[in-house]
């Protein structure tokens, strides 16, 4: 990314040669995304975030065809999804949100009876950002292309850690977000499968071929497109490398603080998450504790972390439970290592025996 933050800082839609030279550098970046999850390189449409992808995917479906009304989506998506389709609610538009089971997975069958021909597009993620868990995205894609319904999926969580094929798996819109995937901040990128409609969100000049108006963040882009190779790289080791370490914190903390519980499928999740709840220990305590000894953890989204409110997530899996407010998010990466896990667990261990002390 450097060189495009100092030396060639040119705009890569001017006709000078100083701008135009960074058009290669672009779409390099846009097949290397490509190729990580199996798309063509005119599918891909960059942005400023995983949120733009996401408003961008829903307004483009809806855009398609204004006389349906109907959008159903879950109840524990991220709320780039959760808090736009709240203001479509206002606009009128009649929103479906599907439940969870008490392990975070999504009922086929509760989709199937959910849509209908006003349905205008279907938007489920692919793993929760929460609780990693995964929810059966190659059949909710068979499902909407059966019945003719624009199926959006947000993604984040889950290209780079999971193999993605959108040749085989027929989504028509997917989200995603460099910084997921160990790139810059700042930059996303949008899946536009080649038959789905498309209406762009942000109006403005003829950038990436006129479906996203805005100057081109050529560092961010290129930081976007490296991390894509990278990913696709390690891609084939990453469960391996970093389950063994994800599952060795669950069971020790579970072990030495019996009345913690796992939120979320033991098996159907990301390699690399794990959500625990601490009964009788408030999160944000816990969380301060754990931060003073060098740990960083979440007690659910960072989009979410200036609120008071608890986990949307945990709370649709355990309605009448007050988990939601007890909850701690671990995530690991594939640079995590086995003192750290030991860091984590003697940290978590102390830090809540001393809450529950106190």
């Amino acid at each position: 990314m450097q060189p495009f933050l100092t030396d060639r800082w040119g705009n890569p839609s001017s006709t000078y040669a100083f701008g135009s030279q960074l058009k290669a550098p672009l779409e390099q970046a846009r097949g290397q995304v490509a190729a990580l999850i199996g798309a063509s390189v005119r599918e891909i449409v960059f942005t400023g975030s995983a949120t733009e992808s996401n408003n961008t995917a829903i307004h483009a479906a809806l855009s398609a065809d204004p006389a349906k009304r109907h959008i159903v989506t879950s109840a524990v998506e991220h709320s780039a999804v959760l808090n736009h389709t709240v203001f479509l609610e206002k606009l009128g538009y009649r929103i479906t949100r599907l439940p969870v089971d008490r392990d975070g997975l999504l009922s086929l069958a509760d989709l199937a009876a959910a849509t209908t021909p006003d349905t205008a597009v279907v938007s489920l993620m692919w793993a929760n950002n929460e609780t990693g868990v995964l929810f059966p995205v190659p059949e909710i894609a068979d499902l909407c292309r059966e019945r003719g319904i624009r199926f959006h999926c947000d993604a984040v969580q889950a290209v780079g850690k999971l193999p993605i094929d959108l040749k085989r798996v027929p989504i028509d819109y997917l989200s995603l977000s460099a910084h997921k995937l160990g790139g810059p901040k700042g930059v996303g990128a949008l899946f536009v499968r080649k038959a789905a409609p498309f209406a762009p969100y942000l109006h403005g000049g003829h950038q990436e071929r006129g479906r996203r108006g805005g100057t081109e963040n050529v560092a961010g882009i290129v930081g976007l497109g490296c991390a894509a190779e990278l990913a696709g790289r390690e891609l084939p080791t990453y469960a391996a490398t970093v389950q063994p370490l994800r599952d060795r914190l669950e069971s020790e903390l579970l072990a030495r603080l019996p009345a913690a519980e796992r939120n979320g499928h033991a098996t159907q999740r990301l390699p690399n998450t794990t959500n625990l709840t601490f009964p009788g220990i408030e999160s944000e305590a816990l969380l301060l504790l754990l931060d003073q000894a060098g740990i960083c953890a979440s007690a659910g989204s960072a989009c979410l972390a200036d609120s008071d409110e608890p986990s949307h997530v945990v709370r649709a899996m355990k309605p009448a439970s007050a988990a939601s407010r007890q909850m701690v998010r671990f995530s690991l990466g594939r640079e995590t290592t086995p003192a750290e896990i030991d860091a984590a667990v003697s940290a978590g261990v102390t830090t809540a025996g001393r809450l529950q002390r106190s």
